[in-house]
């Protein structure tokens, strides 16, 4: 008789332990109202890691699949480590463009602006023009204004003037020089005083005129 109490505490025992969790059946036990939440959860925002690609909108992508992704013009492949893109080196735009269009992977250049803007003013392009009277421009294929500035010559006199829409000064009355401060045509002998007469040096109209003194017509007089 003790022997069979024996064998029945070992099998109290040893039964609980082949009892397993896969041998429980879930149906049998329904879930708590946290279990059923977090279950449709899982179903709502499934994971595609691995399996495709999911873009900015949610559109879902199967493996191998080509697609642009968000505001994106330039296309992706979908793999499994995720989208692999393409990133050309796009050429740069012209800082003269006027039109852009974004239609392609690069963003590309429509229209050149084709004139040439010059102190708030546009000329076409090769028009020649002067902006002032000692400049002379002209409007390149480039866009860009090239000018050339006149390079004077030195008047031949003291007193030059500028006339209107004429770059360079001009001596109206033709070469001349100073006799002290009195201005003498050159070319000629000129009697500034009853003592002096002078002229001005050959082609060196910046020297001071050139006098030698002759019998003076007041010492004659006393």
């Amino acid at each position: 008789m003790a022997l069979h109490l024996h064998e029945a505490w070992i099998l109290l025992f040893v039964l609980p332990a082949l009892v397993t969790p896969a041998a429980i059946n879930h149906e049998d036990y329904p879930a708590d109202e946290g279990d059923q939440t977090s279950s449709n959860d899982n179903l709502i925002f499934d994971d595609y890691r691995g399996k495709g690609c999911v873009d900015d909108s949610g559109f879902v992508y199967k493996l191998g699949e080509r697609f642009f992704p968000g505001h994106s013009n330039c296309p992706c492949v979908c793999t499994e480590d995720g989208p692999v893109c393409d990133q050309p080196e796009c050429p740069k735009i012209h800082p003269k463009c006027t039109k852009v269009e974004h239609n392609g992977c690069c963003p590309e250049c429509k229209e050149v602006k084709n004139f040439c803007e010059y102190h708030g003013k546009n000329y076409k392009i090769l028009e020649e023009f002067k902006p002032s009277p000692c400049e002379w421009c002209r409007c390149e294929p480039s866009n860009e204004v090239h000018c050339v500035v006149a390079d004077c010559a030195v008047p031949e006199c003291v007193n030059p003037v500028y006339e209107p829409e004429q770059c360079c000064p001009v001596c109206k009355n033709g070469p001349n020089c100073f006799a002290g401060t009195t201005i003498i045509p050159a070319g000629i002998e000129v009697k500034v005083d009853d003592c002096n007469i002078c002229h001005c040096h050959n082609g060196d109209w910046w020297k001071p005129a050139q006098c030698s003194k002759r019998e003076c017509q007041g010492k004659q007089a006393l």
